[in-house]
This record gives C-alpha cells, sequence and structure tokens, in this order.
C-alpha cells in the first residue's frame, strides 16, 4: 500500500487534493529532479490494485464500465439520427471534451459520416483558452448549456468530467439527465472514490454533487448511469488535477471513443483485453516520454530561468499538438498566480484551425489572439535572448513552414527549442536542416502502435511534456511551496476551499481563523463588516478575481502577525514567494 493510501493520511481530503509523499521538497529540486519526482507522480496512474479502498485505473469493473459506454457509443454511431454525445467539463476538463471531440468528429468526417460528438466547456470558448473559473459554480449555466446542445434530440450518452466530484457546473447537468432519462444516459468520470464526492450545498440547489452520484450510483446497477472513478494517486502538486487528472481523461476517452469507432467501423468486437491493451499502449507511451528525462529537464530550466528573469515562454505548435499548447499556458494562470503572457501558446491557422464552436473570439482581448501570424507581428518583436520559444510539431505537419517559422525567430532571439514527433522509419526531409536552428530538439521516434492511435500518443506525450515545463518552470520562480500552490487563484468555491485549506495546514491556525484572514487578503482590509462575513462564498470568490497573491498575503500576515499592508510590503522586499513565506516560517 501506498502512503497515501492509507485511511490515516490527511484523512479530511478527497484523492485528488491530498499532497504526493513523492513530492514533498519538489520546491527545492533541480530540474531533473523536478521531472523524475513527476515521472513518479505519472506512473502511479497505472498502479496494480492492492487490496487498499480504491479502485485503480486498470482495474476490473473500470474496464468493464468503460465496455459498457463504449457500447451506447457505437449504438449512436450506427443510429446517429437525433442522436448525440455530449462531453461536458470545466477548466481542463472542458478544454480536453474540446480536444477529444474535434479529433474524433475529424475522423468522422473524413470517413462522410455525420458528426455525432459535442462539448461544452464552462465559460464557453473564451474558457479554452483562458481561466473562466467562476462559472464552474453555476449548476443552472450548466444545465442550460446542456439544453440548448441537445435541443431535439432523442437520445444523448451524456460524459460529464469532473476529477474531483465537485464541479457544481457538472453536478447540475447530471441532475437534469437524472430527471430526463427518457432521452439522456448520463456517465460520470472523474478521480476520486464516490464517498469523497463534494458534499455542499449550492445556491438555489436541492442537491450536492454527492446526492446526485448517489442516485447515479443506484440507476448503475441498470445500466441507466454509469461513473467511471478510478483513483490515479494525489497529483505532484497539491490539488493540480490538469496533470495526472487530464492525463488520465483523455486516456480513458480515447480508449471508450476508439472501441465504439472500432466496432462501429471495422468490425473490431469490443473486449476487455482490447480496452485494456490500449490502457496499457498509453503506459508505454508514459514511459517512452520520461526516458526522455534529461532532454525535458533542459527544457524546464530554460523556461525556469526565463520566468525568473520577468521574461517569457511561448508554445508555437501545430495541429492538436498546438491545442496542447493552448490548453498548458491557459491552465497557468489559476494554478500559479501567472501573469498572462509569462507562458503563452499559438497554434498555425489559429481560430480556423480550431474548428470551435464559437469560431474565432480574437476580438474578445489579447489573450485570444493565438495565431502565429499574430505572435510574428505583436509578440516576436518584444522578445530577446532571455525569452524561450519552443516550437511543437510532427513528420506530418508542413516542414517548410516550420523552417520558416523558426528562422523569424532566429532572427530575433537565440533561445529557440523544438518539440519533434515522427514514426520510426520517417525520412529526416528537412528536419536535420532545421535542427540547427534550435538551442536543442527533443525528439521523438515512435513505433506503429499495435493499439490506439499514434496521433493519441503524440499528444499524451507531448501534454506530459509541457505540463512538466510549465510546472517545473514555476517552481523555479517559487510560485510552490513543498508541493502546494502557494499562489493560486481564489476564483471559485473549490480554489476557495483548497486555499483554506492550505493556510491552515501551512500556519497551524485554526479553520475559522484562517478564513478570517483569507477574507481580509480578498477585500484588502484589517477588519472585517458583517457584509462581509454574511456573504456567500460565491461573492468572496467573485471578488478574488480582482485580487493577486491573496494566499501568500493571507499566510504572511497570520505567520507574521501583521496587518494586511505590511504584509504585502514584505512580499514587494521578497518577489520569490515560497522564500517570501519560508522567511515567516522560520
Amino acid at each position: 500500500m501506498h502512503e497515501w493510501e492509507s485511511p490515516d493520511y490527511e484523512p479530511s481530503l478527497p484523492v485528488s487534493e491530498k499532497s504526493n509523499p513523492l513530492t514533498r521538497d519538489i520546491d527545492r529540486a533541480s530540474p531533473s529532479r523536478i521531472v523524475r519526482m513527476l515521472q513518479s507522480c505519472d506512473a502511479e496512474m497505472f498502479l496494480k490494485e492492492t487490496g487498499s479502498t480504491y479502485q485503480m485505473l486498470l482495474c476490473d469493473k473500470v474496464v468493464k464500465t468503460m465496455m459498457e459506454v463504449a457500447e451506447l457509443v457505437e449504438l449512436i454511431l450506427k443510429e446517429p439520427l437525433d442522436s448525440l454525445v455530449v462531453l461536458s467539463g470545466c477548466g481542463t476538463s472542458g478544454r480536453l471534451a474540446f480536444l477529444v471531440v474535434s479529433g474524433f468528429n475529424k475522423a468522422l468526417r473524413e470517413m462522410n459520416h455525420s458528426e455525432v460528438y459535442e462539448y461544452i466547456i464552462a465559460g464557453g470558448d473564451r474558457a479554452l483558452f483562458s481561466s473562466q473559473e467562476a462559472p464552474e459554480d453555476d449548476p443552472h449555466l450548466g444545465m442550460r448549456c446542456l439544453k440548448k446542445v441537445c435541443e431535439g434530440k432523442k437520445r444523448v450518452l451524456f460524459i460529464g468530467i469532473s476529477c474531483g466530484l465537485s464541479a457544481p457546473f457538472v453536478a447540475g447537468q447530471l441532475d437534469f439527465c437524472l430527471r430526463h432519462p427518457e432521452v439522456f444516459t448520463p456517465v460520470l468520470l472523474g478521480f476520486n472514490p464516490a464517498h469523497q464526492a463534494r458534499n455542499e450545498s449550492v445556491p438555489g440547489c436541492t442537491f450536492t454533487f454527492l446526492n446526485v452520484v448517489q442516485r447515479m450510483q443506484v440507476l448503475a446497477n441498470g445500466r441507466r448511469a454509469f461513473l467511471i472513478n478510478p483513483s490515479v494517486g494525489p497529483e505532484a502538486i497539491s490539488g493540480s488535477s490538469r496533470m495526472k487528472g487530464g492525463s488520465a481523461t483523455k486516456m480513458l476517452l480515447e480508449v471508450i471513443l476508439g472501441a465504439a469507432h472500432g466496432a462501429a467501423f471495422s468490425h473490431a468486437a469490443t473486449t476487455h483485453q482490447g480496452l485494456l491493451q490500449h490502457l496499457r499502449a498509453y503506459e508505454k507511451t508514459v514511459e517512452v516520454t520520461y526516458s526522455h528525462s534529461t532532454a525535458i529537464a533542459g527544457l524546464v530550466a530554460a523556461a525556469g530561468q526565463s520566468l525568473l528573469c520577468k521574461k517569457h515562454v511561448c508554445y508555437l505548435g501545430w495541429g492538436s499538438l498546438a491545442v496542447l499548447g493552448l490548453i498548458d499556458a491557459s491552465e497557468c494562470e489559476p494554478t500559479f498566480g501567472a501573469a498572462h503572457g509569462d507562458i503563452q501558446a499559438f497554434i498555425s491557422g489559429g481560430h480556423r484551425a480550431l474548428n470551435n464552436n464559437e469560431g474565432s473570439i480574437a476580438l474578445m482581448g489579447p489573450q485570444f489572439c493565438i495565431s502565429h501570424e499574430e505572435f510574428l507581428l505583436h509578440v516576436l518583436p518584444t522578445l530577446d535572448d532571455q525569452d524561450t520559444v519552443i516550437l511543437i510539431y510532427t513528420h506530418t505537419d508542413n516542414v517548410t513552414e516550420v523552417m520558416n517559422v523558426a528562422h523569424r525567430v532566429r532572427e530575433k532571439m537565440s533561445n529557440l527549442y523544438a518539440i519533434y514527433h515522427r514514426a520510426d522509419g520517417d525520412g529526416a526531409g528537412l528536419h536535420d536542416e532545421i535542427n540547427r536552428l534550435y538551442m536543442s530538439t527533443l525528439t521523438f521516434s515512435w513505433p506503429l502502435p499495435t493499439s490506439g492511435s499514434l496521433q493519441h500518443m503524440w499528444e499524451l506525450s507531448t501534454k506530459l511534456v509541457l505540463n512538466a515545463v510549465s510546472t517545473g518552470a514555476h517552481i523555479l520562480k517559487g510560485k510552490v511551496y513543498q508541493n502546494h500552490m502557494i499562489d493560486v487563484q481564489v476564483t471559485n468555491s473549490k480554489l476557495y476551499r483548497r486555499a483554506t485549506h492550505l493556510i491552515q495546514k501551512l500556519s497551524g491556525h485554526p479553520e475559522a481563523q484562517c478564513e478570517e484572514a483569507l477574507l481580509k487578503a480578498i477585500y484588502q482590509v484589517d477588519h472585517l463588516t458583517e457584509d462581509i462575513t454574511s456573504c456567500h462564498m460565491t461573492t468572496h470568490t467573485a471578488t478574488g478575481i480582482e485580487r493577486t497573491k491573496v494566499v501568500p498575503l493571507t499566510l504572511v500576515s497570520l505567520l507574521a502577525g501583521c496587518s494586511f499592508d505590511d504584509a504585502r510590503s514584505h512580499l514587494d522586499q521578497e518577489p520569490i514567494i515560497r522564500k517570501a513565506v519560508e522567511a515567516c516560517l522560520q
């Protein structure tokens, strides 16, 4: 049994919020050790069951439920009229829903088959590229979005994704499905045991997420609802479900939909062994990716140095790998309190290449200007040799275009790197010539998989590398204390609770005192009025959207026993947040 599996280990927290014993001192690690720690954590996704209370990703029950859901998808593929498969989530979960839907709808178009997949993301398409945390707390918005997408449909398979079984937006959608069983079959995908689902009331609702899960458990026996909720272990950075939670989400969805497509179009029966073999192929992908740990550590070091110098990291990608760059960059703001521009991503073709529901949203602000042209025109002129640019592509992309972009970047700066995927046996072509433009190239050569899609393997590998780069860079910048997000933004109820727990854990003060200090930092006052204390949490998080360094300010004021202004002054003198908090703790 692993330490985190013990019932005595952080017993008040669900698995998705526990700290991982493997990364307790990741904040002091070198780039190479950071990567090794992330590798150990990612390997936990494929743990065998040890007789603990947790079911794992590869266990028979999880695979059996995946088979049953795949069979329902197969039926819709064979009879698509008035039918739909909807994938929905918040933050990373919604972004991965978009990525998976885009890929499988593209496969259907290439077969001249009608598209059957739709995605929903809390906050709309703005949330694909930027942090939109508040809509996660609105179950009624979730219901309205689902009703709109499914209008006129007679059969809908709804897959709601919530890594922590906690998002009210998804809970509202699942509740709506349960109240309309004549149309909807609900599936819940997450990574906590059912009893650890969030049991916190939501304004205007008579249910909690736990209530919804319990109702689904009753219906699961008759295959009228499905729960897929293996444990993948605590995240490397506590609560950062963009990492293992996101990777496992992507794997599970692709295995389910891939099996359905195989059965519907290739007459390949959906079998337990087939799904297990597909999951094992992803396990091999993780192993192959981390076999390049030295090169990954080099990217972490370069990106970390740029952020330490208050410079920027830019991902320039092609195809679906570029989408993973956009996803990774969008997650840094809420996770690490990063500013827009610290880590940015761009895609060849811009919004035209995405085929997202709302089309181009570039006019909404600079964070939505995502094409290579916009990078070359507006961002590149501001960069110098302290910034880092990483190109991300495969041998199937337009290598001439890659070379042209590489030349343009090198004319302005030298700190240019590449992540490049190719199939075994593919000739180098122009790639050797492009290589001379890079400081280094992380090159992956992949054998054709016996199970699953090579494109999906490239995507998962790229996700792991980019997660390591952005996480490692922010660790080196001092945005992580022990293995906690010390500068997390307090912009929804989940993050509010996470911040309160973190402050209590690190300060040793009672929960009520920690929450009081947190509210003082949110409202920037030294004394709380009754108007503030009587407000619901959603009012606090709406105010928190406008604030920076809320958690560090709270910790410093508690530990130093000082005023809010003095705490801010202390942080101004020591801009590396980890060191500022550390000084107070000592």
